[in-house]
């Protein structure tokens, strides 16, 4: 049977021939007017009896979005749910209202006056993932959306592991010339932790909190979404427990606390989904967590996975108080990491401060191959941690280092008394994370200072001066210090 489109376009095109053959026809040497007449009346009718009929078949081919019910969980054990009809998409926002925190490249520091650099570790790699798919729809990203730390640990450069686990993470430093101006130098600190297997995972309850809103009634969202936490499932075992949450206007139980080796249970309630309504987050978030402690696991991890376009605009969308909720549930042992969906509405700033809040991982999900990357390659490192509160902190020595900025890492700076204060909250590392900072180094005695004179607070970057020949790699300072 064809398609409803190929349905379509046929009605369509036979009607348009039918009036084309009927002006077209060779008319005889003398015809009546009131013959011509009723051609010309025949043919529109005919026209308007196939569009009819192409509407009537449009009619009954479309399906209209049905609320949010979650099926009865009884039956969910027997077999999943049909496929759905795909839905005509909602009109996309006529304006871009997607929002980006705003942030200032870091300022050059001269060493003699400021020695000591602190910030706490990234291992987000949402920005990497929303640029590329900017760029591939043809369009520039604003610079906000542009976080340097997360393009640079969006890739893995093969940092030595730890040769134990007894030292959770190794650190490791090299020294280069900077591509824009070999008169500087880059400094790369690296940190690498220890890998776990699969196999070796501890016991993991997690909640999916699914965003299932209006603003996600596009492919690239809900659709998208359960395509990629369909790849999640078949990961999970017999030990682990699984609840999924959604809300729009309110936030319903889709899935209570299941065995992870019910696949077919879970894959069905993951199919249920549907997207219509506003964005309650704080109502979904507030269920999710019941669910969380309802299964929580002594020692094991107790992780919920938000999937949303950030979009929250029901309930509780004070930020200050959405992340006090997340940062409490935090230390009561409850994680939360996010995943991005969507563009035109897509609220970043949003989705990567509770991901920070909640000692997770923000990452962005633009196509099927990246849903794997961050569900199924790196299970162990989304979900696993195995450092908390990891913070760098470098000291240069004068004598070598003129001047030195951090690129990147700008909304994790730290003060140098930060360094040991425990109370001072830093980013987590998952089993196998890398994590790579990079400092841009003016040497001294290599006439490519910028901080001529004056007080030393800082300036913002300015490049200046020729190319020159590539300096020969030079000890900068101490060894970098983690902790």
């Amino acid at each position: 049977m064809p398609a409803p489109s190929a349905i379509r376009k046929t009605s369509a095109c036979a009607a348009l021939l039918a009036v084309l053959l009927a002006a077209c026809t060779t008319p005889s040497k003398s015809p009546p007017a009131a013959a011509e007449a009723e051609a010309r009346t025949q043919a529109m009718q005919a026209a308007r009896a196939a569009a009819e009929r192409s509407r009537a078949r449009e009619a009954a081919t479309r399906h209209p979005a049905p609320p949010f019910a979650p099926a009865p969980v009884a039956s969910l054990a027997h077999a999943p749910m049909p496929m759905p009809m795909p839905q005509r998409p909602l009109p996309r926002p006529a304006e871009n209202t997607e929002h980006y925190d705003t942030r200032e490249d870091n300022p050059v520091r001269r060493t003699r006056e400021a020695p000591v650099s602190t910030f706490s570790i990234d291992v987000d790699t949402g920005s990497y993932a929303n640029v590329r798919r900017m760029l591939r729809d043809g369009y520039r990203p604003p610079a906000d959306a542009v976080r340097v730390e997360e393009m640079l640990n969006y890739f893995d450069y093969g940092h030595p592991a730890p040769a134990s686990r007894e030292v959770p993470f190794k650190v490791t430093t090299e020294l280069a010339p900077a591509p824009w101006n070999p008169r500087r130098q880059l400094l790369m600190v690296g940190i690498k932790g220890y890998d776990v297997d699969k196999r070796e995972l501890p016991p993991a309850n997690l909640v999916l909190l699914v965003d299932t809103s209006g603003s996600m009634d596009y492919p690239d969202r809900l659709p998208l979404l359960k395509r990629a936490f369909a790849q999640l499932v078949p990961q999970l075992r017999a030990q682990d427990r699984v609840s999924i949450v959604a809300y729009a206007g309110t936030a319903g139980l889709v899935l209570p606390p299941t065995p992870g080796d019910r696949h077919g249970e879970i894959l069905a309630a993951l199919e249920g989904l549907r997207a219509y309504g506003s964005t309650n987050g704080d109502e979904g978030l507030r269920m999710a967590y019941a669910m969380a402690r309802q299964a929580y696991i002594e020692g094991g991890v107790n992780r919920i996975l938000l999937a949303t376009d950030g979009d929250f605009n029901a309930g509780i969308t004070d930020r200050g108080a959405l992340l006090t909720m997340v940062a409490d549930q935090r230390r009561a042992g409850i994680a939360l990491s996010t995943l991005g969906f969507g563009m035109g509405n897509y609220n970043d700033a949003m989705a990567e401060r509770l991901a920070d809040a909640g000692d997770g991982q923000h990452a962005y999900i633009d196509t099927l191959e990246e849903a794997r990357r961050v569900l199924v390659q790196q299970m162990q490192a989304t979900l696993l941690t195995i450092a908390r509160d990891v913070k760098v902190q470098v000291e240069f020595n004068p004598a070598v280092v003129a001047e030195y900025r951090l690129v990147g890492y700008e909304n994790r700076l730290l003060r140098e008394e930060d360094f040991a204060n425990d109370r001072v909250d830093a980013g987590d590392i998952g089993a196998g994370h890398e994590v790579t900072a990079l400092y841009e180094l003016t040497l001294v005695g290599s006439g490519a200072e910028r901080l001529r004179s004056g007080p030393g607070r800082g300036r913002r970057l300015r490049r200046t001066g020729p190319p020159a020949p590539a300096l020969q790699a030079a000890r900068a300072g101490r060894e970098p210090a983690a902790r």
